[in-house]
């Protein structure tokens, strides 16, 4: 056989009876890509993310409702920093007397509405007033139900619109209400004074077509009186109409975290002595403390609030483990706030703008550093599932142009950036999309599913919906996402997520269902049930089930060790083809010891049952076959990364040589056993043929084919030997 079509030909004459799978459990789809995008999804999620509810503590000095008091505006101008922007909106408001802030809450915006205030009202002999629970009585008139805004006799006052339900602020922001259809508040200011200041919030659910007539309205009123006021209005619809309009709204860009930090330090600690500032100032770089803040920069309240606990820890008042406590609540905190702002519009449409923030954070807290296309799909997914579950009657669609690009970003704390995708032979650019903290992500998710029981069943739904999605970037996070959820809530997530998987006849979701349940292994409480309900699939009738069962083993998780994973999938054998059974034993392989599976795979070898020999046989003909980045599990192998593209049998021989010798003894069976002979030369022949064009290989391979030809002091079979031989000359 010296012609190469002679070697590459079927071994006919030699009757092949064990054949390799052309394919794995998904039949091809799932697989390139999918190393990648799994440890990029573990490693957004598993992060601890501190006490599920450590009060959060107040804002350091909390102004009060009401007149601002002289001390109180001097200790702002200390600490105070200018943000970009302030003499434009300073000249802006002094021309029109009303200025709106658009910005997210928690970024400083009240602090800035504030020192506007405080500069202006000063040079006109008044005072400022900062409106915690609405506009003061002398602002309002009784409101003419049924007119349209700007309708009516002459105004005294700015009442708004039919059907403008209730907002507050956040706990460091103001915040205003109303009654009756008129803007009130409860902050012992009567009337608008000459020369004075106001400070108010809209709510963040306004809707954005009432906006602008409410502030031309509020505009006429202070101007009338020869006052100022400063309107905070939170991202969303409204901010972004009052963006375009350019008549009465800036954006808002906060100051550096780095310079609010150090001004309240100071001030926290300018009458201790001089030591104290230096160690907080130390501690506040130190890694650990990064590390347990997972924020890439903390906004202006958050810099504020953790000044107060490095004040706090520099004078032993806060012990070094409560410090970092405190600081890893921080991204759930922000969470819990997100959340419950995005509970308050009860009925659609109204509440439309809120579900479509809600569902981008969960969507991006699953595909946290994925193509900003599949975020954005998915968000929109999920905003179709909560719409139709607080409504059924209600259809929503989707708005085919945004008002401002990136905005919705901004409002969840996110940015985006130049990133790839991996597609197994090859990478591709796309716009990536992150948020900026790495304890933002698991926090939104853990948030929305363990504090709000009715978000559950369209999360479900979403993310099973994603489980079918054949691309790898998609349904590998949305099992990954699933088995996180499943660890947090077994019975509910069992029921909700993993049997609704993998009874289906889709391979990607009962793959997906497989994975699901090997993540949530991870969870000592929940291994023993995991493991429980794949021992009863594997012993049951269901073949969906059986496969799932084997599929799942393939992580080395449930079971609880990779001996004991394998000795699982050794029963699994005797009712399996050797297809699924087979490539999650491979799937071991390539993980974190593969010397216990090849030990396991040589004791099969002289098994006496026929399933388990096969099973060994189609392992490690697999194994000369499959590339290694196919075989991606949901542990860290570094050793095999430099070697994704190699087939794995080479991968393993260049990180792991110790395991060339039972390699060898495996491979020397399977070519000279009648049954698998005829698929172990095809297997060897495309082997040796990869790694001619690789050197590294190559070299690989030339240090191992002597030891395949030799047993022991005794050499291979004639025949066996003169298969390799003639490869070899084909080459």
């Amino acid at each position: 056989m010296s012609a190469s079509e002679d070697v590459d030909a079927p071994a006919e004459s030699r009757g092949r009876r064990l054949d390799i799978p052309k394919s794995g459990p998904l039949d091809g789809a799932g697989q390139p890509g999918g190393a990648r995008t799994a440890r990029e999804a573990r490693a957004h999620l598993h992060i601890a993310v501190g006490p599920a509810r450590l009060c959060a503590e107040p804002a350091p000095y909390p102004l009060p409702e009401g007149p601002v008091a002289r001390e109180e505006l001097d200790r702002l101008r200390r600490l105070y920093r200018t943000v970009p922007g302030y003499a434009a909106m300073r000249d802006h408001l002094r021309r029109t007397g009303l200025l709106a802030l658009c910005g997210e809450p928690g970024t400083g915006r009240a602090w800035t509405g504030l020192a506007l205030l405080a500069e202006l009202s000063e040079l006109a002999g008044g005072g400022v007033s900062r409106l915690g629970s609405g506009i003061p009585h002398g602002l309002g008139s009784p409101h003419l139900s049924g007119l349209p805004l700007g309708s009516g006799p002459p105004l005294s006052g700015i009442p708004y619109g039919p059907g403008i339900p209730d907002g507050s602020g956040t706990p460091h922001e103001t915040g205003i209400s109303h009654g009756s259809g008129i803007l009130h508040g409860a902050s012992g200011v009567e009337k608008t004074e000459r020369g004075h200041g106001y400070l108010l919030e809209l709510p963040a659910d306004q809707p954005d077509f009432a906006i602008e007539p409410l502030l031309d309205r509020l505009r006429a009123h202070v101007a009338g009186h020869e006052a100022f006021c400063v309107v905070l209005v939170a991202g969303g619809p409204a901010a972004d109409r009052l963006l375009r309009g350019r008549r009465h709204a800036v954006p808002y860009e906060p100051p550096a975290a780095a310079d609010v930090l150090d001004r309240h330090l100071t001030e926290l600690l300018a009458v201790r002595p001089t030591g104290l500032l230096e160690t907080a100032r130390a501690t506040a770089r130190r890694p650990e403390l990064a590390e347990a803040l997972g924020l890439d920069e903390p906004r202006p309240g958050e810099a504020a609030r953790l000044a107060g606990l490095l004040a706090a820890h520099a004078e032993g008042r806060l012990s070094e483990e409560r410090l970092l406590e405190h600081c890893r609540s921080f991204a759930p905190d922000q969470a819990r706030a997100w959340f419950l702002e995005a509970g308050r519009p009860g009925t659609l449409p109204a509440a439309l703008p809120a579900l479509r923030a809600a569902a981008l954070r969960i969507a991006l807290a699953v595909f946290n550093g994925s193509a900003h296309s599949l975020m954005a799909e998915a968000a929109e997914l999920l905003a179709w599932e909560l719409a139709v579950t607080l409504d059924p009657q209600y259809a929503p669609g989707r708005p085919l142009f945004a008002a401002r690009p990136g905005a919705s970003l901004a409002t969840a704390r996110a940015v985006h950036g130049d990133g790839v995708e991996d597609l197994g032979d090859a990478s591709v650019p796309v716009r990536a999309v992150w948020f900026e903290g790495r304890r933002l992500a698991p926090a939104v998710l853990h948030e929305s599913w363990d504090a709000h029981h009715n978000l559950r069943g369209p999360m479900a739904r979403w993310l099973r919906g994603l489980c079918d999605d054949p691309r790898p970037q998609v349904w590998v996070r949305a099992a990954v996402a699933a088995g996180a959820l499943c660890a947090r809530d077994y019975l509910y997530g069992l029921v909700e997520l993993a049997l609704p998987l993998a009874r289906t006849d889709s391979p990607v979701q009962r793959m997906a269902a497989a994975t699901a349940l090997a993540e949530a292994s991870r969870a000592p409480g929940v291994r023993p049930a995991v493991n429980g309900l794949l021992r009863d699939w594997a012993r049951g009738d269901d073949e969906r089930e059986r496969e799932t069962a084997a599929l799942a083993h393939g992580y080395g998780l449930a079971a609880g060790s990779i001996v004991a994973s394998l000795e699982e999938l050794g029963r699994i054998a005797c009712a399996d083809d050797g297809r699924s059974t087979s490539y999650s034993v491979l799937r071991l392989l390539a993980g974190t010891e593969p010397e216990t599976v090849l030990t396991a795979l040589t004791r099969w070898l002289r098994d006496t049952r026929r399933p388990r020999r096969d099973l060994a046989l189609l392992t490690v003909l697999r194994a000369v076959t499959t590339r290694t980045s196919h075989l991606w599990g949901l542990c860290e192998v570094p050793e095999l990364e430099p070697y994704a593209a190699w087939p794995l049998a080479t991968a393993v021989l260049a990180a792991h040589p110790g395991c060339a010798p039972r390699l060898a003894e495996l491979l020397r069976a399977a070519l000279t056993w009648a049954r698998s002979a005829g698929a172990a030369e095809d297997a060897l022949v495309g082997w040796i043929r990869r790694a001619a064009g690789d050197e590294r290989q190559l070299t690989v391979l030339c240090g191992f084919l002597p030891r395949l030809a030799q047993d022991g002091d005794e050499p291979l079979d004639a025949a066996a030997a003169t298969r390799i031989r003639e490869v070899l000359e084909a080459l």
